[in-house]
């Protein structure tokens, strides 16, 4: 049978439209390094170039990836990992325990933003080529799913092009170039404009999808996402703004998906900060050191207005760092502040603040659902109080930068522990920050609480649940009086598809291209 060339032409288009998926998101990753940034947007795309000792599957257990097997040594003195052979970095160089210790040295430098990971270790030793123990200072149980977002990079390519160490707050070759051993590997990065993947031949994995090319693009306009994905633009958009979720739905040609995500939504203060930076009040003293301001914030803030205006009722109040979901949650400690004008009116003059004061509220607009709107919607609730916040809403790439060099007076974080456990936002947000020690990385306020520290290394060694819960509940119990943050909800997941995509949505909100068909 004989075709003509504008047939041809056809079938060829649509065989490659079949394998060929886009999708876009409100973020793009600040950076190719999988040790330069420890957020969601970068772990998570990096997942699908990099991989770790172990990984999450599905269901988000821990399963085997770089290493095969792992087993504790001794009475708790670390871990030991079995690594996979015959598994091929892009490049083709091969895998082995050297890479490993490579990644450790450059995963917990100063220089890495994953330091904090590795609090926990003592020391790592190459056995042989594919044996590696991971020693601890303690016995340290949930290690295994610490680990999970460490990822493994060649100590070759890396020594060879200049990026022994990752660069946080600059640029080196490992920002915009990768070397993994993933099922995708990077074939083009143009930084906010695409990210193009293609599957790795050599991988070790048995494939899931039928992908032949992905390609990401951040779109931050929520009205030319929803735009792209209706007219068939893209196959994903991440997230799907709430209020055109029903519409969508309704639309035929796309699935929106819906989910609860592992991550608390949260205001965060300066604790240690002298004086106010901004607004007319700047050089005052920081009003914020005192519980009763905080406290007052909390009780300020309608979350459930938040939940039934702004999140169209799928979201979830948060009362902790955690969700319910996760492991250590503090079940008596569920009730969160109530909404309460005259109770924090009362709180304010206590503290020698009745009449208000003005600060201003630092907050990113591409980074969660709907935050700059949230950050709109506190500054109106907490004029009701006499208090006067002056937002600046940024690029979630702008953002990081400014929460690390204090400049805010109060300021908004979403906090998903990788972990899926307590443990995780204590060490990384309530910890005194010690960067010898790697803890606190994620504590940009600042604050400290002796005995929160005292009670991090013992909850992770503590072997018996029971025990480790009070430690958990006692640290959860201190967080919630001292008012160090205040949790506002628990972000919903809403992923828009085209009706031919079949994907996997997990809680942690990343995105694995591996589990994509296009029909």
């Amino acid at each position: 049978m004989r075709l003509t060339l504008t047939a041809l032409i056809l079938i060829m288009a649509t065989s490659a439209s079949a394998e060929t998926f886009r999708w876009a998101g409100t973020t793009d990753p600040q950076t190719m390094d999988p040790h330069a940034v420890n957020s969601a947007p970068v772990l998570g795309f990096l997942n699908n170039v990099y991989e770790g000792l172990v990984r999450r599957g599905k269901d988000m257990a821990i399963e085997p990836a770089l290493a095969t097997s792992w087993e504790p040594i001794g009475e708790g003195e670390g871990w030991r990992f079995t690594l996979r052979q015959g598994v091929k970095f892009h490049n083709g160089a091969d895998f082995n325990a050297e890479d490993v210790m490579f990644s450790y040295e450059r995963a917990s430098s100063e220089q890495s933003d994953t330091a904090s990971w590795f609090a926990p270790v003592s020391e790592v030793k190459v056995v042989d080529d594919y044996t590696i123990d991971i020693m601890t200072t303690a016995p340290n149980p949930i290690f295994p799913d610490s680990i999970a977002n460490w990822m493994i990079m060649d100590s070759g390519w890396a020594a060879d092009n200049g990026a022994e160490r990752p660069a946080k707050d600059a640029e080196n070759h490992a920002t915009l170039n990768t070397n993994g051993t993933a099922a995708f590997q990077l074939v083009e990065r143009q930084p906010g404009l695409k990210t193009v993947l293609e599957p790795f031949d050599g991988w070790w994995g048995e494939a899931e999808h039928n992908v032949t090319r992905a390609e990401f693009t951040p779109i931050q306009n929520p009205a030319t996402a929803v735009a792209a994905l209706l007219s068939g633009d893209v196959d994903m958009i991440n997230p799907v703004p709430i209020q055109d979720a029903e519409r969508m739905a309704a639309a035929g040609n796309v699935n929106v998906i819906k989910g609860i995500e592992a991550r608390v939504i949260m205001l965060g203060f300066p604790h240690q900060a002298d004086a106010l930076k901004y607004t007319a009040d700047a050089g005052k003293p920081n009003p914020f050191k005192d519980v009763k301001v905080r406290e007052a914030v909390a009780k300020a803030v309608n979350v459930p207005a938040i939940l039934q205006t702004i999140m169209r009722g799928n979201a979830e109040p948060a009362s902790q760092l955690v969700s319910p979901a996760m492991r250590g949650y503090s079940e008596a400690l569920a009730a969160r502040p109530a909404f309460d004008i005259d109770g924090a009116k009362a709180l304010l003059a206590e503290a020698g603040y009745a009449d208000g004061f003005s600060f201003g509220l630092k907050c990113p607009n591409d980074r969660y659902l709907n935050d700059e709107a949230v950050c709109q919607a506190v500054t109106g609730m907490l004029a009701q109080i006499g208090l006067t916040a002056e937002l600046d809403a940024m690029p979630v790439q702008n953002y990081w930068p400014e929460l690390r060099e204090d400049n805010y007076d109060m300021y908004l974080l979403g906090w998903s522990p990788g972990t899926f456990d307590a443990e995780h936002p204590i060490r990384f947000l309530a910890s005194t920050p010690n960067a010898e020690k790697k803890l606190g990385s994620w504590n940009f306020g600042d604050f400290s609480n002796a005995r929160v520290d005292e009670l991090l290394p013992l909850m992770q060694s503590e072997v018996d649940d029971t025990k480790r819960q009070a430690y958990i509940d006692e640290a959860t119990k201190i967080i919630q009086d001292e008012h160090a943050y205040v949790p506002m909800y628990i972000q919903p997941l809403v992923w828009g598809t085209g009706a031919n995509i079949e994907l996997t949505q997990r809680p942690d909100n990343f995105f694995i291209l591996r589990w994509v068909s296009v029909n």
